[in-house]
C-alpha cells in the first residue's frame, strides 16, 4: 500500500494540510482532463513540425566559432516557424532572456522618430528601462523613440477609443503583453489579442503588432501569431524550453521583422548566418518536444493553487474557475509576511537549494525590492517551480511552473503549511484578518 501521507509528513506537511489539498484536488479532475487534451493537441503539433522540418540526428550536433552552415540551428528555427505558423523564426542561445528577446525585437524594428504604443497599459518592470520609462543607458528613449500607453479599462477590457486616439502617424509598433507581469489584471487570451490586433490593423494596417508571449506558449491550441501578430517573442527558459533549455530566446514572425532582429543580434551584413549553437541543441530540441506536457503540469499547479487560496479567502487572479491563458497564478496577501511565507514554502519544496531561505532584495531592473523562490536545475527558469513578487502594495505573489504536477502540488502544500505555521492562515484554513 502506498502511504502518501507519510511521504508528505517527511516534508513537514501536516495531515490536515494534506487532507485539505486532497479535497480541493478531487474537484479538479474534469479540468485536468481538458488540460491534457490541449497538451495532446500541442504535442502532436510539435512532433509534426519536427517531422516536416526533417529533424535528424545530425541536427543535434553543435557548431563552434562563427557557426556557419549550422544545420541544427537552422532546422530548429524552421521548427519554431512551423509551430507558430510564421514566415521565419530566430531561436538562439545568444538571446540571454525574455527581456533581451523583447528588447531585440523592439530595437531592431524601430528607428529614431518612431513611436511605440502599448494598448494594454504598463509593461513588465524590466521593460521600463528598455523603453526609457525609467532612465537607463541605451534605452529606446535615448535613441529618439517615443512611447505612449493606453491603460486597460477597470474591468480589464481594451479602451478602444483611447487606442484609436493614441494611434498617430509616427506610431510604428504596438506591443501587447499577454501575461500580467507584476499586476493583478487578467491575462489576455489569444482570441482577445486577435481582436485587438484586428482593431489596430483596421485603422493602420502597416503597424507592426508584437506580442510578448512569455508564459503563454502551449497553454491554448493557438498562438498569437495565428491571429495576426507580426511577431511573437519569448524565453526558452519558460514554457517552450520544457525545463531543459539552459538559455535562449525566440522571435517568430514576419520574415522582414525577424531578419531585422537577426541583424541587430549579430551584425549588419551577417544576420542569421552566424551564431554557433555550441552544445545546447539537444536540450533545445528535446525541451520543445516536452514543452506541451510540461506546460500542462504547470497549468494544473496554477489551478490547484487558485482553488486552495480562493477557498481560504485570498484574492486570486485568475480565479478558481476562470479559463487559463498563461501559467501564472497571482495571489494577493495584502502584507509582506504572506508573500515572504509563500516564497519560503516554494523554496523548501525545491530539489535544488531547498535549504536556502529566500529574502527580498534590490534586483536589477525593478523599482522595489523583489523576493524570488526558485530552486531550479536551470538558474532562473520559471517553467520550473518558482514564485516571486515585489515587496510593495498590494503584496501579491506570482506563482508559476512545475515540471511535473506532483512537484507543483508539493510546492503549494508547502506554502500553505508555511502560512499556517506563521499564523497568516488560521488552523481551520481561513484568512486571518
Amino acid at each position: 500500500m502506498i502511504h502518501l501521507t507519510e511521504q508528505y509528513r517527511q516534508f513537514g506537511i501536516s495531515e490536515a494540510v494534506y487532507e485539505f489539498g486532497k479535497e480541493i484536488l478531487a474537484s479538479l479532475q474534469e479540468r485536468f482532463i481538458q488540460i491534457d487534451q490541449v497538451a495532446e493537441y500541442n504535442q502532436l503539433k510539435v512532433i509534426r513540425a519536427m517531422q516536416t522540418a526533417n529533424v535528424s540526428e545530425a541536427c543535434l550536433l553543435g557548431t563552434t566559432g562563427y557557426g556557419y552552415n549550422d544545420l541544427g540551428r537552422d532546422t530548429l528555427e524552421k521548427v519554431y516557424a512551423s509551430v507558430f505558423q510564421t514566415e521565419d523564426a530566430l531561436v538562439r542561445p545568444q538571446i540571454t532572456c525574455g527581456t533581451h528577446a523583447l528588447a531585440l525585437a523592439l530595437m531592431s524594428n524601430l528607428r529614431p522618430g518612431d513611436e511605440l504604443l502599448s494598448p494594454v497599459g504598463k509593461p513588465y518592470d524590466t521593460l521600463e528601462e528598455v523603453i526609457g520609462i525609467r532612465s537607463s543607458k541605451g534605452s529606446l528613449k535615448e535613441y529618439g523613440i517615443s512611447y505612449r500607453q493606453v491603460d486597460l479599462l477597470p474591468d480589464g477590457g481594451f479602451d478602444y477609443e483611447g487606442i484609436r486616439a493614441a494611434l498617430r502617424d509616427k506610431t510604428k509598433l504596438v506591443t501587447i503583453q499577454r501575461s500580467k507581469g507584476y499586476q493583478t489584471r487578467p491575462t489576455l487570451s489569444v482570441q482577445q489579442i486577435g481582436e485587438l490586433i484586428a482593431f489596430v490593423k483596421g485603422i493602420r494596417p502597416e503597424i507592426i503588432c508584437m506580442v510578448d508571449n512569455c508564459y503563454g506558449e502551449f497553454v491554448e491550441t493557438m498562438e498569437p501569431s495565428q491571429v495576426g501578430a507580426d511577431m511573437v517573442v519569448g524565453s526558452l527558459i519558460k514554457n517552450p524550453g520544457g525545463g531543459l533549455a539552459p538559455i535562449g530566446g525566440y522571435i517568430a514572425g514576419r520574415k522582414d521583422c525577424v531578419e531585422n532582429a537577426a541583424y541587430r543580434l549579430t551584425s549588419p551584413g551577417l544576420g542569421k548566418e552566424v551564431g554557433a549553437s555550441l552544445g545546447v541543441l539537444p536540450s533545445l530540441y528535446q525541451g520543445l518536444f516536452l514543452a506541451p506536457t510540461v506546460t500542462a503540469s504547470a497549468l494544473k499547479g496554477a489551478i490547484f493553487a487558485a482553488n486552495i487560496y480562493e477557498k481560504i479567502g485570498f484574492p486570486v487572479v485568475p480565479d478558481a474557475t476562470q479559463s487559463r491563458h498563461d501559467i501564472i497564478q497571482a495571489v494577493t496577501f495584502g502584507s509582506p509576511e504572506g508573500v515572504i511565507a509563500f516564497c519560503e514554502g516554494i523554496q523548501a519544496a525545491a530539489s535544488v537549494d531547498s535549504f536556502v531561505t529566500p529574502e527580498p532584495w534590490d534586483m536589477p531592473g525593478y523599482d522595489s525590492q523583489v523576493i524570488m523562490a526558485a530552486g531550479a536545475f536551470v538558474s532562473g527558469s520559471s517553467i520550473e517551480l518558482s514564485a516571486d513578487g515585489p515587496i510593495a502594495p498590494p503584496y501579491a505573489v506570482y506563482f508559476q511552473g512545475g515540471l511535473t504536477f506532483p512537484h507543483a502540488k508539493l510546492g503549494i502544500l508547502m506554502t500553505l503549511q508555511r502560512l499556517l505555521d506563521k499564523g497568516v492562515v488560521t488552523s481551520d484554513f481561513k484568512r486571518r484578518s
